[in-house]
């Protein structure tokens, strides 16, 4: 830890995350107490793949939501 509570992230670990300064990171504390920094890209492909366990491929989800708007709209 650095002075004022700030957490110093080795040289190495910025490289390898692609962070420089001002970049945005994301600190998440896990089930037994360790802490994980990623970034937003990061998070964004772990969800990406969690969702494409459940969709195949040649669905669309937008074009899936349009559909389900419509037939609520027209049930109103």
């Amino acid at each position: 830890m650095g002075d004022g509570g700030r957490l110093v992230v080795p040289a190495e670990f910025r490289r390898d995350l692609g962070l420089v300064p001002g970049a945005i990171v994301v600190i998440s504390e896990m089930d037994d107490g360790d802490l994980r920094i990623s970034t937003p890209a990061a998070g964004l492909r772990r969800a990406r793949a969690l969702v494409s366990r459940y969709v195949r491929t040649d669905d669309s989800l937008v074009d899936e939501l349009l559909a389900e708007r419509r037939a609520e709209s027209s049930r109103e």
